[in-house]
């Protein structure tokens, strides 16, 4: 098992479109999936084919590992992907408890529930508060997603300073796995403008390429709710990309284990 977090400050760059990307390529390979919809608005839920969605916000009131499992139902994917739904009710959730209590509040709910589950992607809502810190406290890899703006790139800071913040305080075995550049025009010089300036921030080998075509395509797929690979050739660039970067994450957690 392995938990990713996907993560930005900004909202609008396409955090549940990679979520979902990446569970689509991990389902498409042949593995078991979880999703965690960490986020209110709940899209990732939704897309996932699921109408009425158990709460997650109840898992974290009543805490325990018996919770999540109560809380992971069968996505309209696939039997071999579930879903910890989001939805209102976690909007302004901060677990009580001391900071520490607080920022694990969401390992403790998840506790050994995924452990049969080889890749557990988790959906972070904008913004960088306590939801987005139990994810990080939670996970293994944080992937950050950004999209070709000066607006997205100034937020690339703030967040690795969170998740350097999360390592040092509450999870060592946290690694900043990489940054997933997401809806990248056909044309334009301002994506490239961009991609030079994220490199600068983060480094280019951070930046995994490639990057997520800005696609009609995927918004179809969500609208349907249906993965991004029963598109097939339709679909051919972007799933490409999408198993391009799952096999990283495979790559690196082959490495984490030795």
């Amino acid at each position: 098992m392995t938990r990713v977090a996907v993560c930005n400050q900004k909202g609008g760059v396409g955090k549940t479109t990679v979520t979902l990307g990446l569970a689509s390529a991990a389902l498409h390979a042949g593995r078991s999936v979880a999703v965690v919809d960490l986020d209110p608005q709940a899209s990732a839920t939704w897309a996932l084919g699921i109408d009425e969605p158990t709460g997650l916000a109840e898992a974290f009131a009543t805490g325990g590992a018996s919770s999540a499992r109560d809380t992971f139902v069968e996505s309209g994917w696939s039997p071999d992907l579930v879903v910890s739904c989001g939805g209102a009710e976690l909007e302004g959730h901060v677990p009580d408890g001391g900071p520490k209590t607080s920022a694990k509040a969401l390992g403790k709910v998840l506790g050994k529930s995924d452990t049969d589950i080889d890749w557990t992607f988790i959906d972070c809502p904008p913004g960088l508060g306590a939801l987005t810190v139990n994810a990080l406290a939670a996970a293994d890899l944080a992937v950050v997603v950004v999209e070709p703006s000066a607006f997205s790139n100034n937020t690339m800071s703030a967040v690795a300073d969170l998740v350097d913040d999360v390592w040092d305080r509450f999870n060592p075995s946290l690694d900043l796995a990489g940054v997933i550049m997401n809806r990248l025009p056909a044309i334009g010089r301002e994506a490239h403008v961009r991609f030079d300036e994220l490199g600068k921030i983060v480094g280019r080998s951070a930046i995994w390429k490639p990057a997520i075509a800005r696609r009609v395509i995927i918004g179809e797929a969500q609208g349907a709710r249906r993965p991004i690979h029963s598109y097939g050739s339709r679909a051919h660039d972007v799933i490409e990309a999408f198993d391009s970067h799952h096999r990283k994450l495979e790559r690196i957690k082959k490495a984490r284990q030795g």
